[in-house]
């Protein structure tokens, strides 16, 4: 066998085992890109509200800061993830449905950064603009991350369902 051979084997072997992930690939690449666009828009707001200005808009209101800025972010993404991330998944059979699991599933997230945030913050006694950014926005956004990207796919934006799925979903009770 030549080198070339060998080459082209391996690169069949490879297509052959990430086929099956394809889509969960691109998704979660789109859902980084996404993220990240939104992570800048949350980080941006939240310290603008916080620490911004004299004196700031917010100032000694860390998590009503974050809860602002969540919010906007939580709305931009929305329309990211709806129309580009997922937007071959099958998604709800209304956009208002959709919409409102959304925003539950950011409401238990911002949750998840919050709770970090208020750990650090209110119990540790971490209170410097440091370390109010690594409990939010580091520590807080993966964990919160991890849980939108399952949510998201599990239940805003589900797969599209067969014509054998539709009938057993419409034969038991959701």
């Amino acid at each position: 066998m030549t080198t070339d051979q060998n080459i082209e084997d391996d690169k069949g072997r490879f297509r052959a085992l990430v086929s099956p992930f394809r889509t969960l690939i691109q998704e979660i690449g789109k859902f980084g890109v996404v993220g990240l666009i939104v992570y800048v828009v949350d980080l941006g707001l939240f310290n603008l509200l916080l620490y911004v200005g004299d004196p700031p808009l917010l100032a000694d209101k860390p998590i009503t800061s974050k809860a602002v800025s969540v919010i906007v972010a939580t709305t931009l993404s929305y329309g990211l993830n709806r129309t580009w991330t997922f937007s071959e998944r099958g998604g709800r059979s209304t956009r208002l449905r959709e919409f409102v699991l959304f925003v539950f599933f950011n409401a238990i997230a911002m949750l998840i950064a919050l709770a970090c945030l208020a750990m650090s913050h209110y119990v540790l006694g971490l209170d410097s603009p440091l370390a109010d950014n690594i409990s939010a926005n580091v520590i807080g956004l993966v964990l919160g991350t991890i849980f939108r990207f399952w949510s998201y796919r599990t239940f805003v934006f589900p797969a599209a369902k067969d014509d054998d799925d539709d009938d057993l979903a419409d034969a038991s009770v959701v």
